[in-house]
């Protein structure tokens, strides 16, 4: 006799993940393949294998629905930066390049559809929509700690790198879906290395200036010799 590997309804139910979380996952899927106005209410939880009266005792509005699969979004990609700075204790600029390696490392085929922030912002020109002061709040976030990053490891013009860096990662995210992400990981990496690796040369450059600045007289005369 061959034993039945199928498991009971109620065992099977009592597996699977709560609807919420369900729900949560169907509707990030649904709206980064095919944009959040494409995605209906029923096709969301058709795939979540759910009803609508759940969905709305979940979610008040499918605005809201967005904004928490949005916000859901923000906390995996800060918890991604968060161990990035675990593993680089102490070490900002360590830190930063790994960041941006990770940031670059695009999958080169053509479900990549860029940045779900970025494409959300684009379909919901509403700036009061909740979803909206998500995408605002985390990118603010995200610049914010590049800067700390940047002054941290001593890096000149901190605010400029990463606003350099910050543009970069924006615009290689829209250039993936207009004309394809076929070699864009590496280019963009290299593009973000360099970046740092001249703004920290600056940096030295500016630190030496302001320990001979500081001598006496005659010992920055010297030191100029010397440097020549």
């Amino acid at each position: 006799m061959i034993a039945s590997t199928a498991r009971p309804a109620a065992d099977r139910e009592s597996r699977s993940p709560p609807p919420r979380e369900r729900i949560l996952a169907a509707a990030r899927e649904l709206f980064y393949r095919r944009g959040i106005h494409a995605v209906g209410v029923d096709a969301i939880v058709e795939a979540a294998g759910t009803n609508k009266m759940t969905l709305y005792r979940h979610f008040t509005s499918k605005d809201v629905l967005v904004a928490a699969c949005l916000s859901e979004l923000t906390q995996e990609f800060d918890a991604a930066w968060d161990a990035l700075a675990v593993s680089h204790a102490g070490d900002p600029e360590g830190q930063l390049l790994a960041w941006l390696r990770h940031v670059s490392d695009f999958k080169e085929n053509e479900a990549e559809r860029g940045c779900a922030l970025a494409n959300a912002a684009v379909e919901l020109p509403d700036t009061d929509h909740p979803a909206r002061r998500v995408i605002r709040e985390y990118k603010t976030a995200v610049r914010e700690r590049l800067i700390r990053l940047c002054r941290d490891a001593k890096l000149a013009d901190p605010e400029r790198l990463a606003d350099e860096v910050f543009l970069l990662c924006e615009g290689a995210r829209i250039t993936a879906q207009s004309v394809g992400s076929e070699g864009l990981s590496s280019r963009l990496a290299g593009m973000l290395e360099a970046l740092v690796a001249d703004h920290a040369r600056r940096g030295k450059q500016g630190e030496l200036h302001g320990q001979v600045m500081s001598w006496p007289a005659v010992g920055r005369a010297s030191a100029r010799v010397r440097l020549k």
